[in-house]
Formats: structure tokens, C-alpha cells, sequence
């Protein structure tokens, strides 16, 4: 979530403000609607600078955000002033996000983002192989109606590639056959046949 920050590894002794791109851009879509960039058009001809850039975030320095400011008093105005011209309102204080880089709390947070890595990874490896759920086959076969049998295999087809899941059998049902399919490759031909009825449902040109 956007906020105000000090981290010493990516800002040194900087106060800066992070500012969550979705938040921003649809301030900025909702109250400018110039349909151009908040950063390059708004913020930084006001004068905020960006010191660090990544997908869906931007972090800023500048006069009445993190410069110029009492830290116990910290507020967005000016930057929203700046993005949506108009005063910000924000009459509650904003607290500031330290980040502590010693050694201690560098090993924590490794440690932290290599057990949520090994989670995910073993979740990952267990869906290759447990059955899909209740609720993927009753999403299945709501789409299997809808797009009718020929999208349904090719989107099998392809949910199995690399696996050990055989194709359709001979006058196989389409229960039958999606009963077969793992959590995995369940998510997977989701996906694809979710794709293909948007595109139905909008009268556009299903791949091929």
C-alpha cells in the first residue's frame, strides 16, 4: 500500500513516499482523466522527484510531501493536489515505515521469503497431482455448456500437455474426462475456456 518510508538500502537517509500505482493511477483517471502518465505530467512538473521506480509502485521525494514536512504530520495532499489538482482533505497523520536493514532482521526477512517460496512450491507441486476441486468441475461444465464440445477439447487438449492425464477416450463423457484432470491442469483449462467465452460473449473471433 502506498505510504511514507525510510529504508536505507534503497533510499539512504531519505524520507520518501511510496506511491501504489493502482491508487494513484485511478485517482488521476478519476479526477483529471487527461488519460496521460500522473508521474510525468503531474507529478514531477509540481516538482516531486522519483527516486525509485518498479512495476506498480513508484517512490517520490518533494517540497510539502517529504520535504519541507513535519514527520509527525505527515499527509498526501500535496501530492494529490499536484495529480488531481485539486486541495487535498486528508486530515489524519501518516506514519512512517522503517525498515531496519541490520544483519539480525536482513536473516528474518530471507528467511521469511524463502519459507513462503518453499509454501508455494509445494503447493505448486501438490496441484500437479491432487484431483481438481468441487468448485473447478462446476466451473468447468458451466463453460464446457457454453463453448460447446470442440473448445472444450482443444482447452483439454492443451490443460494436459506434459502430464501423465490421457486425452479423451472413445465416446468418453465431458464429466468423465474433466474428472480426470488435477488441480493444476484444472486452473490451466480454466483459464483458456474463461478466455474464449469473454471473447464469445463480446462477439470477437475465438483463436484458433
Amino acid at each position: 500500500m502506498s505510504g511514507f518510508t525510510r529504508d536505507t538500502k534503497h533510499y539512504g537517509d531519505r524520507l520518501v513516499y511510496e506511491a501504489l500505482e493502482s491508487k494513484w493511477g485511478r485517482y488521476h483517471a478519476t479526477h483529471c482523466g487527461c488519460d496521460r502518465d500522473w508521474v510525468t505530467v503531474h507529478a514531477e512538473p509540481a516538482g516531486f522527484t522519483v527516486v525509485r521506480e518498479r512495476p506498480g509502485f513508484v517512490a517520490l521525494v518533494g517540497p510539502g510531501l517529504t520535504e519541507g514536512v513535519d514527520e509527525e504530520r505527515l499527509t498526501a495532499n500535496a501530492l494529490w493536489e499536484a495529480v488531481t489538482g485539486k486541495p487535498g482533505t486528508q486530515d489524519w497523520y501518516e506514519p512512517v515505515r522503517v525498515t531496519c536493514r541490520c544483519d539480525h532482521c536482513e536473516a528474518k526477512e530471507r528467511a521469511h521469503w524463502d519459507a513462503l517460496r518453499a509454501e508455494r512450491k509445494a503447493r505448486a507441486e501438490d496441484a500437479k497431482t491432487s484431483p481438481l476441486t468441487d468448485k473447478q468441475f462446476a466451473y468447468l461444465e458451466k463453460l464446457a455448456d457454453q463453448l460447446g464440445r470442440a473448445r472444450v477439447d482443444r482447452a483439454f487438449a492443451d490443460a494436459i500437455k506434459g502430464t501423465a492425464i490421457h486425452p479423451r477416450r472413445p465416446r468418453e463423457h465431458t464429466r468423465t474426462m474433466l474428472r480426470r484432470l488435477t488441480r493444476a491442469s484444472a486452473r490451466k483449462m480454466i483459464g483458456t475456456l474463461r478466455d474464449d467465452a469473454t471473447r464469445a460473449r463480446f462477439g470477437l473471433p475465438l483463436e484458433p
